[in-house]
């Protein structure tokens, strides 16, 4: 019988994500300091997001909110609403089931609107990503899972 290692368990996942339609990276090529940078330098490690996908996805998925729409739902998106861990799971939850509630000035006036993060009915319509050994630095300390699955830039599973 073979002797599989962790490494080649790690590769038939990839393999098979693949086959499913995932694009595959390398953690260390995307990390800012990587040959194809998707994170951000002035977050170092710290960033899990990966913003420019993230932006490019809400443009493609929401096409007729404004910049500052999407800028917003960045905003909320990216910033965490308590100190709470569980609050703010269920806070991102309903970001992602049920859209972001945005607010912008329009040539009339203040305009209300809903900027979707996920394509539900049109899976297609989404960016999906899988990335392995993915670094993570926060407070000191370094976590490097063997697979990150990221639906439009967002961590997922």
């Amino acid at each position: 019988m073979a002797h599989l290692t962790e490494n080649d368990i790690e590769q038939m996942a990839l393999d098979e994500l693949q086959k499913l339609g995932w694009q595959v990276a390398f953690g260390p090529d995307i990390a800012f300091d990587g040959a194809s940078p998707e994170r951000e330098a002035a977050a170092g490690y710290g960033d899990v997001v990966l913003v420019g996908r993230l932006r490019e996805a809400l443009v493609r998925l929401n096409p007729k909110m404004p910049d500052a729409a999407i800028d917003e739902a960045m905003r909320q998106v990216l910033t965490l609403e308590s100190p709470a861990l569980i609050e703010n799971n269920r806070w991102f939850h309903r970001m992602l089931t049920d859209g972001v509630d945005v607010s912008w000035m329009g040539p009339e006036g203040e305009r209300h609107g809903k900027v979707w993060l996920l394509d539900v009915e049109n899976p297609e319509n989404n960016d999906w990503l899988t990335v392995n050994q993915f670094t993570v630095i926060e407070n000191k300390r370094e976590r490097r899972p063997d697979i990150v699955l990221f639906v439009n830039g967002l961590p997922l599973g």
